[in-house]
C-alpha cells in the first residue's frame, strides 16, 4: 500500500534490496507479536531575523532506520544512521532478543488507505532564501513603523520535509511525504519603563506559499502587536477560586495537556492515569465531546497514516459527557483489546512509537460568548496561554495567561497581568456550565511532548465557561 506517489524506495537508494530487507526483519521478528521496518529521510531549514538582522540561518538533513520487535508488553528497539544491509542486520540482532522464549502470533499489519491529506511538496524548495531574509526585513520594519513604543521584533520562517517508509514482514510497505512549515513574529513593546511581549505563530502541511501572502503576515504581525499593547496596560490579577471564560482556538492547549494525555492508551493500560478504568462512566458535564483526529485535511497534527503505517481516523474520546475511548498505536490496542486509530507516533527513526494526540479538540456547542461573559457576575476571561504543567495521573494542572481580563458584573474590564489557571483536568470538564458555537482551531503551532519526545500537534475548541477554577495571581 501507499500513501505517496511512487518514488524510489529508501532501501533502493542505498542499495539495499528490499526483498533481503524484508528478509532480516522476517526472522527478528519470528514467534513476536509484532515489529516493523521504520526509514526515515528528514530535511530542515530555519531563518531567524531578530533585532534588525539576520541572526542565524540553519538547514539539517538526516536520515536512519528503526527496527521494532514486539513480544507480549516487551519490545526491542535498535536504530541506525547508517542504512545497509549490515545495518540491518546487526539491528535484527539486538531487536529480536525481545522474543526469546516468547512464542506469539504475529498481529495482522494495518489496513491500506488510498487517502492523501497533504500535498508532496517540498517546503524548503522555495521561496529563495533572499526572498525569505527580504520578507523577514520586511515583516521586521512593518512592526516598527507601526508604533513607537515598539522596541524589539523577531521574525522567522521554519521548513521540514520528512519522508518516512515502513515496511513490514508480511510484505506490506507504506509510503508516506509529511511537508511542514511555521512562520513565528514575535514583538516587544516599551511604555515608562516598563516592557511586554507577545507572540504569534501559524503553519501546517503545506508549502509557504500558504502561509506568506501579504495580508497573512499583516495580520499576524498586527495581532501579536495588538496582544503587546494589551499587555502593556495590564494590570495585577487578583487571586481566587472565580468562574473562568476560556476563548476559542489555542486555549484548548488546556484541554490538550489537563486532558488529553490522560487519554492515551498506555497510560491507561497501566493504570496510571487519572481516566483509567472509566469507559462508560460519566466523566465531563453534558454537551461535552472531545475528539481527536489525525484525517484533517493540512492540519499541523495530521497524518495520513501514523508512524506504524496506521491510516489515521476520528476518534471520539468523551461523547456528551461520556468516556467512550482511549488513543491507541498497535501495542496498547493488542493488549486493551482494542482497535489502533493510528496515534502511534514518534520523534524520529531513533525513537519507538507510543500513542501520541493528533489533533485534539472539544466540539463546539450553541451558546454565545457574550452570553457566558454577561452570566459571569466576577471571573477571568482567558484568551491566550503561554506554557503549562500536568500530572497525568491525577490531571492537575497549572497553566499561564498571556492575555487575559477581569469580568465583573457581567462585562469585560482591564486586561490582567501575570493570571494563571490552577485545577485538574478531570474536574474541570465536569465544571463545563456553557460551550460555545464559535469552534476554532488553533493557527498551527503546537508542539507536543512525551517521553522525551517532540511531535507537532493540533488542538481546538469552541469558548467555555468553567465555575470555580483557581486564579493565581501575580503582581505587575
Amino acid at each position: 500500500m501507499t500513501a505517496s506517489p511512487a518514488s524510489p524506495s529508501l532501501l533502493d537508494q542505498h542499495g539495499v534490496e528490499p526483498e533481503r530487507a524484508r528478509a532480516v526483519l522476517a526472522e527478528a521478528v519470528h514467534g513476536a507479536d509484532d515489529g516493523e521496518l521504520f526509514l526515515e529521510r528528514t530535511q530542515s531549514e530555519s531563518v531567524v531575523f531578530d533585532d534588525g538582522r539576520l541572526k542565524s540561518a540553519a538547514y539539517d538533513g538526516s536520515e536512519g532506520f528503526g527496527l521494532r520487535v514486539v513480544a507480549g508488553e516487551t519490545a526491542g528497539y535498535a536504530h541506525a544512521n547508517e542504512i545497509s544491509l549490515a545495518a540491518l542486520n546487526r539491528a535484527a540482532d539486538a531487536a529480536g532478543a525481545a522474543r526469546r522464549g516468547h512464542a506469539g502470533v504475529a498481529a495482522e499489519g494495518p489496513k491500506g488507505t488510498n487517502a492523501r491529506l497533504y500535498a508532496d511538496v517540498d517546503p524548503l524548495a522555495g521561496p529563495a532564501f533572499s526572498d525569505k531574509i527580504a520578507l523577514l526585513q520586511e515583516i521586521d520594519a512593518y512592526l516598527r513603523a507601526a508604533d513607537p513604543r515598539v522596541v524589539q521584533v523577531s521574525a522567522s520562517l521554519a521548513a521540514e520535509r520528512r519522508e518516512i517508509e515502513i515496511v513490514r514482514a508480511e510484505g506490506r510497505a507504506v509510503r508516506d511525504v509529511r511537508p511542514l512549515v511555521r512562520v513565528n513574529i514575535s514583538v516587544s513593546v516599551e511604555k515608562d519603563g516598563r516592557r511586554e511581549s507577545a507572540y504569534v505563530g501559524a503553519g501546517g502541511r503545506a508549502g509557504f506559499d500558504a502561509w506568506i501572502s501579504p495580508e497573512r503576515w499583516k495580520a499576524m504581525a498586527d495581532e501579536a502587536l495588538r496582544q503587546a499593547l494589551v499587555n502593556l496596560d495590564a494590570v495585577a490579577c487578583p487571586a481566587g477560586e472565580m468562574d473562568v471564560v476560556l476563548g476559542p482556538g489555542w486555549p484548548g492547549v488546556l484541554l490538550h495537556e489537563a486532558v488529553g494525555h490522560g487519554l492515551e492508551g498506555d497510560f491507561n493500560r497501566k493504570g496510571s492515569s487519572a481516566f483509567s478504568g472509566k469507559i462508560g462512566q460519566r466523566v465531563a458535564a453534558p454537551g461535552v465531546t472531545v475528539v481527536d483526529d489525525g484525517s484533517i485535511p493540512d492540519r499541523r497534527g495530521s497524518l495520513t497514516v501514523d508512524d506504524e503505517g496506521t491510516p489515521t481516523e476520528r476518534t471520539v474520546l468523551i461523547e456528551d459527557g461520556v468516556l467512550v475511548g482511549y488513543m491507541h498505536d498497535r501495542l496498547s490496542a493488542r493488549m486493551m483489546g482494542a482497535s489502533a486509530g493510528g496515534n502511534g507516533r514518534r520523534q524520529s527513526f531513533a525513537h519507538m512509537p507510543m500513542p501520541r494526540m493528533t489533533n485534539t479538540f472539544m466540539e463546539g456547542g450553541k451558546d454565545k460568548l457574550e452570553d457566558m461573559i454577561a452570566s459571569t457576575k466576577r471571573g477571568l476571561f482567558a484568551v491566550n496561554f503561554g506554557g503549562g504543567q500536568v500530572d497525568i495521573t491525577n490531571g492537575k494542572f497549572v497553566f499561564q495567561c498571556t492575555e487575559a481580563y477581569l469580568i465583573e458584573d457581567g462585562k469585560v474590564t482591564a486586561p490582567v497581568k501575570g493570571a494563571t489557571l490552577i485545577g485538574d483536568g478531570p474536574s474541570a470538564l465536569t465544571r463545563v456550565s456553557m460551550i460555545g458555537d464559535d469552534f476554532a482551531f488553533d493557527p498551527g503551532v503546537g508542539v507536543c511532548g512525551k517521553a522525551g519526545q517532540g511531535v507537532p500537534v493540533g488542538v481546538g475548541q469552541p469558548s467555555l465557561k468553567i465555575g470555580g477554577l483557581t486564579v493565581g495571581g501575580t503582581a505587575v
